[in-house]
């Protein structure tokens, strides 16, 4: 190979500077935003440390959102309670004989009117004892018409043909030994024929005697001790036979008053118990749901705010929106010593369907005019009462806003159980109820339960 060939060789084998001197990277502008972005990531998470640092070290709050409270009840509110509806007068009807289930006429929820038949049990053993005291009875009572009515004129007939019957053979026998005497005496008959003349005349004697006796009672009548023996026996028939009437009667279960099924515990074929067995259970309960009442355990604390036949409103939990009037029916005339209460009964005056037993109830107590001349309820919120502190009279709550606590003042319009009615509150506030020690206003706080 010649010198030139080789060095033609060595030139296409040099590296070609000016191809590097291109630029093949990304543009300056690229890594601008690059950077950039790498330093917003850091400050980010810088950030988020510090945040979740500072929120480690805040202090844990339990909150309670405030119930707003308008003011469209005429009069102020001078105390709420919470209890139940329950009907007035609730009737829990037991079987008063032991017997099987024949038929059942109503269900639960059924309206009843007084009197209808409810329930009917097996009968036939009621019926066959009833029939049979009713005939023992009977039986009694025609012995003592008999003897009331003393002896027919036939049996006084009788008595006396039988007694004129005696007397004649007595008679006769009375000359049958005459004759016999005679005889005797001249010799013509023996002692023996004397003897039984005499014996025969007695007997003629003693029993016509013994029919005018007869004749004579049968004119007069029975004794009066008859009677009354007689008049005894038939009371005695009459009671058992009255009694088997009411077994009878009481396999026919009645409505004792015009209400509303409230439970039904028995069913077809059942065998039913006595109401003096200790195994008897109610067949069914019933009320009158037009007469229903709200049952209350009212504070011992607060009972001094309260009178007799004060006026309420009532609300249920069911339908919030409602209201029904009331007023105080009944106070009980002891307290509770274990719950410190006294309960106290409202009559609902304006009851409707929506009302039923055992409803959660709120009633509110109005003041009376005569002693509250105030027409308009002060408006406020209800809090209850772990949220509510005191600072040398002055009553004041926590507040969580924006991860804060903030003091508010607020002022107690009326006391309830649970808590209180508070102005200063619009409704809807968070209102912190465990407040940490030392907490201030403005102080960070984490509510439990939120990260």
């Amino acid at each position: 190979m010649s010198v030139d060939t080789k060095h033609k060789d060595l030139e296409g084998l040099r590296i070609d500077r000016s191809a590097m001197a291109e630029p093949s990277g990304p543009s300056p502008w690229a890594k601008s935003i690059i950077i950039g972005g790498i330093i917003v990531v850091v400050l980010l998470g810088i950030g988020a440390l510090a945040y979740r640092f500072l929120l480690a070290s805040a202090p844990e709050v339990e909150v309670v959102r405030a119930t707003a409270e308008g003011g469209n009840v005429s009069g102020s509110v001078v105390l709420t309670a919470t209890g139940y509806v329950i009907p007035h007068h609730r009737i829990e009807a037991n079987s008063k004989v032991t017997g099987r289930v024949a038929w059942i006429g109503v269900e639960k929820g059924d309206q009843v009117k007084e009197g209808q038949v409810l329930v009917r049990l097996e009968d036939q053993e009621f019926r066959a004892q009833y029939d049979q005291a009713r005939g023992a009875a009977d039986s009694a009572r025609a012995q003592v018409e008999q003897l009331e009515h003393g002896s027919r004129p036939e049996e006084i007939q009788l008595a006396e043909h039988n007694l004129s019957e005696a007397r004649a053979t007595a008679a006769n026998d009375k000359i049958n030994l005459d004759r016999t005497k005679n005889l005797f005496e001249q010799g013509v008959v023996s002692k023996q024929a004397l003897d039984d003349a005499a014996a025969k005349y007695e007997a003629s004697q003693q029993r016509a005697h013994s029919l005018e006796q007869t004749h004579t009672l049968a004119k007069i009548g029975p004794r009066a001790e008859e009677i009354a023996r007689a008049k005894g026996s038939l009371t005695q028939a009459e009671g058992q036979a009255a009694y088997a009437k009411s077994q009878l009667d009481a396999t026919v279960i009645h409505a004792p008053i015009t209400g509303t099924i409230l439970e039904r515990s028995v069913e077809k074929g059942e065998l039913l118990t006595g109401q003096f067995a200790s195994a008897a259970r109610p067949v069914f309960a019933l009320a009158n749901l037009n007469d229903i009442q709200a049952d209350l355990d009212i504070s011992q604390d607060d009972f001094a705010k309260l009178t007799p036949h004060q006026k309420a409103v009532v609300t249920v939990d069911a339908f919030p929106d409602l209201k029904w009037d009331g007023v105080i029916a009944e106070v009980s005339p002891e307290a509770n010593r274990q719950k410190a209460t006294i309960e106290v009964k409202v009559q609902i005056l304006n009851p409707d369907s929506h009302l039923r037993p055992e409803m959660n109830t709120t009633v509110r107590f109005i003041a009376d005019e005569n002693k509250n001349t105030s027409q308009q309820q002060a408006l406020g919120a209800f809090v209850p009462s772990a949220a509510i502190r005191d600072a040398d009279g002055n009553k004041y709550v926590f507040i969580a806003f924006q991860g804060k606590a903030m003091k508010k003042d607020v002022k107690i319009l009326s006391q309830r159980s649970a808590g209180a009615l508070v102005s200063g509150l619009n409704g809807g506030e968070s209102v912190i109820t465990t407040t940490p020690e030392g907490l201030k206003d403005g102080d960070k706080i984490k509510i439990k339960g939120q990260s």
